[in-house]
C-alpha cells in the first residue's frame, strides 16, 4: 500500500495532479480544497510530499488502484472518517470537499445542515446522516489552520477595521497569517467591537488569557504593593541611613 509520496509536481488538472517520483509519474486525485493549497505551495518549489489514501476502485472483472493525496495525516484521517458515513464513497467525498476541511468539520460539529447541503452531491438526507454519524467526533479537524486558503464564500471578507488591525499587528512584528488569526479569534470572542482600538484591546485580552504559565503578562511589574510603579522607589526612600549603608 502506498501511504506517502515525495516528488515533483509535473501537471495540475481539475481534480488531480501528476507527481513524478524517481522518474515514475503517479496520478494522484485531490479534493478541490486541498488542490488549491497544493497549487500555492508549488508556486515557488514544485517538490512536495503528499500523504495518500490508497484503495482499489472495483469495476467489472478488475480493480483499478487509486491514490488520493493530502497535505498531512490529519486531513487523511478526516477523509477516512467522512467516507465512513453510509453512501459516501471516496469519489463522492472528493467531489464534496470543495470547502476547507476545518470549515466542513465545524459545520458537522455545529449541525449546520445548510452548509453541508451546499457541498456537491450532499443533499438533505445525506447531510443529516453525516451529522448523525460524525457530530462530536470531528472537533480536532476544525482546528486545522488553512494558512491563507480562503473559505470560498463561507466566511465574509475582512472589514476595513479588521484589515487595519491586521496591518497594525504586522507593524508590531507579528506575521500576517498569525495576525489575521488573532483578529479573527477576537471577532469571534466579541463580535460587537466596532473600532480598531476596541478590536486590538480584545486581541490583547485574548492574548493575556492565553499567556503560558510562568510568562509575565504586560503590566505585571506595575503592581507592587499599593504604590503602583512608584512603590519600589518609595521603599528605598524609607530606608534608614544605617540600613542604606
Amino acid at each position: 500500500m502506498i501511504s506517502r509520496l515525495r516528488g515533483v509536481v509535473r501537471e495540475i488538472r481539475d481534480t488531480q495532479l501528476l507527481l513524478e517520483v524517481n522518474g515514475i509519474g503517479y496520478e494522484v486525485l485531490t479534493a478541490p480544497s486541498v488542490l488549491s493549497r497544493v497549487e500555492a505551495r508549488v508556486a515557488d518549489n514544485p517538490e512536495i510530499e503528499l500523504v495518500t489514501f490508497h484503495y482499489q476502485q472495483l469495476e467489472v472483472g478488475r480493480g483499478i488502484p487509486v491514490l488520493i493525496g493530502f497535505l498531512n495525516e490529519v486531513e487523511r484521517e478526516f477523509f477516512i472518517r467522512f467516507i465512513s458515513v453510509s453512501g459516501v464513497g471516496p469519489r463522492a467525498a472528493l467531489k464534496a470537499l470543495t470547502q476547507p476541511i476545518p470549515v466542513i468539520a465545524r459545520a458537522i460539529d455545529e449541525g449546520d445542515l445548510g452548509l453541508l447541503r451546499s457541498l456537491p452531491g450532499i443533499g438533505e438526507q445525506r447531510a443529516k446522516e453525516i451529522v448523525a454519524k460524525l457530530q462530536g467526533k470531528v472537533g480536532k479537524f476544525a482546528l486545522i489552520q488553512t494558512k491563507g486558503a480562503a473559505a470560498q464564500g463561507v466566511e465574509p471578507p475582512p472589514t476595513a477595521v479588521e484589515e487595519e488591525a491586521v496591518a497594525i499587528l504586522v507593524q508590531l512584528e507579528y506575521k500576517r497569517p498569525e495576525a489575521r488569526q488573532m483578529v479573527k479569534a477576537a471577532i469571534e470572542r466579541n463580535p460587537k467591537v466596532k473600532s480598531v482600538e476596541e478590536l486590538l484591546n480584545e486581541v490583547y485580552r485574548q492574548q493575556r488569557v492565553a499567556t503560558e504559565p510562568g510568562t509575565p503578562h504586560p503590566g505585571a511589574g506595575c503592581r507592587v504593593g499599593d504604590g503602583g510603579p512608584e512603590a519600589p522607589r518609595g521603599r528605598r526612600r524609607s530606608l534608614k541611613p544605617t540600613e542604606a549603608a
